[in-house]
């Protein structure tokens, strides 16, 4: 007989009267019982089996308080702790201690909403550059892109970490990526969006690398260039090339200072142009000298006639870039290696160009002689106009 097959039989004792026999093996033992009803002996043939069945799938009967729901989940919990080093007690203990639910559920397009008003005001206060500012908000557009309809508390480091990594990106760009996100989730955990910042698992990565030399002009192709643009549209494009290539003035047609700076700023009659906080990059004021060769070039072209800002500046800057092969902030670092090689003191051209003594000496040093600096600030106006060709026109919009 089987150890889990039980029999229920009728059974005349020998005074007449009518049993009911339950008889099978269980453990290897006899089982032999006799009820007095065959209902009776029914429900102890269903608790042998069930006795059976225990023995032979681990499973145990119990009295619980859990319902059916619970008692599963219980068992699927300690099922997940198997191999775990601690107890199930332990594990619930430290997330009680530790984890702390958000308050309110909000949306990624809405958080990053609210946290770019904040990044606006932030501006408005002078606090941030309009370029950081637009560097901030593209990352996050491609963010909510990327994770379209979710909870920012939905998502997880390991999202953020591809994320980050997505285009077979260079360790530098990762850095830059993580950083953005790094403060959009503090900001998000401050508001209490999310439990825990995700972005603060993602490794940092160390640059060991140095950047190399800048790229300049020489002092023949400076010359070029600035006898070339006297001869566009009467001169007008001169004092915004002459200002960027002379005096180093950070020339982005999108955020650069030369988008702020007045022509009140320039300051021939004691010498300088003075760069105010609300202009510089950095947010710190300063003041570079004006070299005798740029003041020929405003004398040549005078700002209240000339300004620093002409019409359709993004285009026809865009053109002569072309011709001359003018790659971003060229002029401005000309002028940086250029000021080192003549003047041979690092300190007083980081003052100038708003640098660091230590980013003069990696990037700009050695990179002139004292003749080509000499040859570059000795370039002056050759074809100076007395009324530039933009001035019979009313001036226009900066073109986008």
């Amino acid at each position: 007989m089987s150890d889990s097959t039980f029999d229920v039989t009728r059974y005349e004792n020998r005074n007449g009267v009518i049993s009911w026999r339950v008889s099978g093996w269980l453990h290897g033992l006899r089982v032999r019982k006799n009820f007095k009803s065959r209902e009776e002996a029914g429900a102890e043939k269903a608790a042998l089996e069930a006795k059976a069945a225990q023995a032979a799938s681990n499973v145990r009967a119990a009295s619980t308080f859990l319902n059916d729901d619970q008692l599963r989940e219980a068992e699927a919990a300690f099922r997940r702790l198997a191999d775990a080093p601690k107890s199930l007690s332990f594990y619930l203990d430290f997330a009680l201690a530790n984890y702390r639910a958000p308050d309110r559920e909000q949306s990624l397009a809405d958080a990053v909403t609210t946290y770019l008003a904040f990044k606006q005001r932030e501006h408005d206060q002078k606090l941030l550059s309009i370029s950081q500012l637009d560097h901030i908000r593209r990352h996050l557009d491609v963010l909510k892109k990327r994770f379209p309809a979710v909870l920012v508390s939905q998502l997880t480091t390991q999202q953020l970490t591809a994320h980050c990594q997505r285009g077979n990106a260079c360790p530098k760009t990762i850095n830059n990526r993580r950083g953005i996100l790094h403060t959009f989730f503090k900001f998000a955990f401050q508001k209490d969006w999310v439990a825990a910042n995700p972005v603060e698992k993602i490794p940092h990565h160390r640059i060991a690398h140095r950047r190399g030399s800048a790229k300049t002009l020489s002092a023949e192709q400076a010359e070029k260039l600035m006898h070339h643009v006297e001869q566009i549209d009467g001169g007008s494009l001169v004092p915004f090339f002459a200002l960027a290539l002379f005096a180093g003035i950070r020339p982005c047609v999108r955020h650069g200072e030369i988008l702020k700076l007045k022509a009140e700023h320039v300051r021939l009659d004691t010498g300088v142009i003075l760069i105010e906080p609300e202009v510089s990059k950095v947010r710190m004021k300063r003041s570079v000298a004006i070299q005798p060769n740029l003041a020929a070039w405003l004398k040549a072209y005078p700002l209240d006639r000339f300004p620093i800002i002409p019409a359709n500046l993004q285009h026809t800057r865009a053109a002569v870039a072309k011709v001359f092969d003018l790659s971003h902030d060229i002029m401005r670092h000309t002028f940086i290696s250029m000021h080192v090689g003549k003047f041979r003191s690092m300190g007083e051209a980081a003052l100038q160009a708003g640098n660091s003594e230590s980013i003069i000496r990696k990037h700009y040093l050695d990179l002139k002689t004292k003749e080509e600096a000499e040859q570059f600030f000795g370039i002056t106006p050759k074809h100076a106009k007395a009324t530039p060709a933009a001035e019979q026109h009313p001036p226009e919009a900066l073109a986008a």
